[in-house]
This record gives C-alpha cells, sequence and structure tokens, in this order.
C-alpha cells in the first residue's frame, strides 16, 4: 500500500467511524427529551428509567465522538497539510462554530447527567433538548464544510492563489442546504432504526418488555417518519448534484455515454475497460425525469469528461446502489408499520413485526455509510472540486501505512468495547425500572 492510498484509508476509516457518533449525537438526545416529557407528564417511572437508561448511552457515545472527532482534526493537518493550507481560512469558520457547539452540548450534557433532583424539572428537560438542538448544529456545520470542497465558492482562484475570501458564502455554498438535509433524515433514520431494532430484539428475548416497548414505540415512530422522507431529501440532493457535479452522478449510475431518455441503473456489473454495465435492470428515461422532469432530456455521461477526472466508477456504483437498495427496505418496513397503526394494530406487538425491525438494525448505518461513500468517492479525484487534486495535497512524509494499521486496530478494538458497554448500560438501567423485578422501588431510584 503506497503513502497516497494509505492516507486516504485512513481519512476513510476515521471517517466512517465518527459518523456513527455523530448521528447518534445528532438523534438520540431527542429521543432523550420525548422520554423525558412523558415522564414530566405521566410521572410514570419507566419513563425516567428510559430516560436515563438513553442519556448514559448518549454520554458513552458522546465521550468516544469527542475523541474521534479530535483525531479527525488532527489528521486533516496531518495527512493532507497542503490543503489546510489552503482551504482552511476559507471554510474555517463552520469548524470553529461546530466547536462552539461542541462545547454547549458537553456542557448541557453535563447538566443533564447530574441535574436530576437538583434542578427545576423543566430547566433540567430543556437541558436536554439543548443536548439535541446542539449536537444536530455540529453535524450541519461539519456538513457545510464537507459541501464546500464539493461546491467550493467564496473566494477567487487566480494563479494559483486564494484572494478575495469570503468564510460566510463558503460556509453557505451551493451544496450546503441539500447535503445538509439529506445527512440530518439519513441520521434520524439510521439511529431510530438502530435504537429500535435493539429494542426489538430485547422484546423478543422477552426481557424487560414492557420497558423495551415504550423505547420501541419512540424509536420506531422517528425512524419511520424519516425513512419516508429520505427519499424525498435524497431527490433534493441527486439533482443538485447533477447541476453541479455531473460527472459524480454519471459514475453514480455508470452512466457512460449520453442519450436521450437515459435509464435509471439498477444493480449491474461494472466494466469500465469497456465502457459499459452488464446485467443491470434500466428504467428507460427514468434517470432523465429525475433530473430533467422530463422523460426525454439528454443526461451526459462519463464520455463528456476528461477520463483523468473520472471518479472510481465501480466504488460509486455500488455504494449508491447500496444506499438505494437499503433505504428502499427501510421504507417498506416504514410503510407496513403506519399500515398497522392506522388499520391492523393488532400486528403492532406481534413477533414477526418486532423481528422485522430486528433485521433492519443495521440497515439505516449501511445506507449511511455507502451515501457517504458516494460523496467522498464520487468527488475524486479532487479534494477540493475544480480547483485542487487529492493527490497534489497529501503528505510528503513517509510510512503512512504503519499509521493506517495501528488506527485500524485501535477502531475494532473501541468498536467491540462500546458494542459491549451500551448493551450493559441498557440492561442495567432497564432492570432498575422493570416493575416486574422483585427489587424494584420507584422511590429509590
Amino acid at each position: 500500500m503506497d503513502d497516497f492510498i494509505a492516507a486516504r484509508s485512513q481519512m476513510a476509516l476515521s471517517l466512517a467511524f465518527h459518523i456513527v457518533f455523530s448521528c447518534v449525537g445528532m438523534v438520540m438526545p431527542f429521543m432523550m427529551a420525548i422520554a423525558h416529557y412523558k415522564y414530566l407528564k405521566t410521572k410514570k417511572e419507566i419513563y425516567k428509567g428510559l430516560t436515563k437508561a438513553w442519556s448514559k448511552g448518549v454520554a458513552i457515545l458522546f465521550a468516544t465522538g469527542a475523541v474521534s472527532g479530535t483525531m479527525l482534526s488532527f489528521e486533516l493537518g496531518l495527512l493532507f497539510p497542503k490543503f489546510m493550507e489552503h482551504a482552511g481560512p476559507i471554510f474555517g469558520m463552520p469548524f470553529s462554530l461546530e466547536g462552539t457547539a461542541f462545547f454547549i452540548e458537553a456542557i448541557a450534557l453535563g447538566f443533564f447527567l447530574y441535574g436530576w433532583n437538583r434542578f427545576n424539572k423543566w430547566f433540567h428537560w430543556i437541558c436536554g433538548v439543548i443536548v439535541g438542538i446542539s449536537g444536530l448544529s455540529s453535524g450541519i456545520l461539519v456538513v457545510a464544510a464537507n459541501a464546500w470542497m464539493n461546491s467550493p465558492t467564496g473566494f477567487e482562484f487566480i494563479n494559483g492563489e486564494y484572494l478575495n475570501i469570503d468564510p460566510i458564502k463558503a460556509m453557505f455554498n451551493e451544496a450546503w442546504f441539500s447535503q445538509a438535509l439529506h445527512m440530518t433524515i439519513a441520521a434520524f433514520c439510521a439511529t431510530g432504526f438502530a435504537v429500535a431494532g435493539l429494542h426489538a430484539y430485547l422484546i423478543l428475548k422477552g426481557k424487560n418488555v414492557v420497558f423495551h416497548q415504550e423505547a420501541f414505540k419512540i424509536s420506531a415512530t422517528m425512524a419511520v417518519i424519516a425513512a419516508l422522507l429520505a427519499p424525498l431529501s435524497g431527490d433534493i440532493s441527486a439533482k443538485d448534484v447533477a447541476e453541479r457535479q455531473p460527472i459524480k452522478l454519471a459514475a453514480m449510475e455508470a452512466h457512460f455515454h449520453t442519450e436521450a431518455s437515459a435509464p435509471f441503473v439498477l444493480g449491474g456489473l461494472v466494466d469500465e475497460a469497456n465502457e459499459e454495465i452488464n446485467y443491470a435492470i434500466k428504467l428507460p428515461g427514468v434517470l432523465s425525469f429525475l433530473v430533467h422532469s422530463d422523460f426525454e432530456t439528454p443526461v451526459k455521461g462519463l464520455n463528456e469528461f476528461p477520463k483523468d477526472e473520472w471518479p472510481p466508477v465501480a466504488i460509486t456504483h455500488y455504494a449508491f446502489q447500496i444506499m438505494i437498495t437499503f433505504g428502499m427496505l427501510m421504507m417498506g418496513i416504514a410503510v407496513i408499520y403506519l399500515f398497522a397503526k392506522f388499520f391492523k394494530k393488532e400486528w403492532l406487538n406481534t413477533r414477526w413485526m418486532y423481528k422485522l425491525f430486528m433485521i433492519a438494525t443495521p440497515f439505516g448505518y449501511i445506507a449511511l455509510e455507502a451515501g457517504w461513500t458516494v460523496t467522498e468517492v464520487g468527488r475524486q479525484p479532487w479534494i477540493i472540486y475544480g480547483i485542487m487534486r487529492t493527490v497534489d495535497a497529501v503528505t510528503p512524509m513517509p510510512g503512512i501505512q504503519y499509521s493506517f494499521y495501528i488506527f485500524t486496530a485501535v477502531f475494532v478494538s473501541l468498536s467491540i468495547i462500546l458494542v459491549f458497554l451500551m448493551n450493559r448500560q441498557i440492561q442495567m438501567v432497564a432492570k432498575l425500572y422493570d416493575p416486574n423485578d422483585p427489587n424494584y422501588n420507584p422511590e429509590k431510584h
């Protein structure tokens, strides 16, 4: 593995790991706040237990996410120093604001965790809401920085120099809204399904069923709403990509040749050497409709662009297909759940319904990681689209592959430890608030 591939791989691994914690930090506090609100309104101890279980899970993941996020900041400077030298002054504002949001989130989380029976009950609840708002803001601000890499603006590039810098314009670039919207909905969808699936599994195991059923209702509702909104935000994002980065869109669809009534491709094996895709299902005119809102207008193919500017077509296409597949599966589950909610209530507590959500536990994060791959790999060979190539930004320092191997071992170890800690925490708190447990004492807790 050469240093260029090692640097990109390490960054990809770090981002793939950190994005999980980012999404949890964007979503879980809102679930926590909903459960807390239910406790304040109903005085049912089971909601207090659920709030505490989720809040301690948020704390564990927040601490890990803080470390991985800090590592990412250092990695950007160490692995891609040329990028940070030129880009830092331009898109540094969302990063600095993200740091502010992070500190607010940390303070609010501290107040919430240690504020039980110490603060006014509604002030305590507001602290939890602030954790969610600041976490959501952090995610959106980081996505704004990434969107700038896909749609660089807020400066003039003259004779190799970055002049007339406007940080506000850079932050609110043309890509930020569509990327932030799609990422936010994807985060709610992924985390909602992951949490609902975990509690569905524990329900099927017969462990503290009432506790986990309440948790399931909140998380499943959030997952279902987000899953139904995701295709809409995805369409907005795809149209934006078609306008700004037509070469990325062509790679997503393995669309090699410009043609009218361009088909939307499902599946298939990419043959870059012969510039074709085999064994795919093609829906004639659908890609043209999705891009131009009619079935006839041609869609640019990869053949319209120099080959040295093509992204890795196979990786981009397969990642896009994975995202679409798991997104559609979650949407299907969401439709079934909504149908049951309004027309077949007897389905809601059936084993097969819980099994559906249990199977779907990883679906959202698989789709999320695949979508992030489309965003990042589809931008290659550029680190700043159309301005700076990734190969020109990488560090000249040798031995990056050893750093990559070490980071991989660290992340794998952390993942195993986190799964153990989260499972232990949920089981412990659920038992405390299980009315069927002989040691249950709501006054004690």
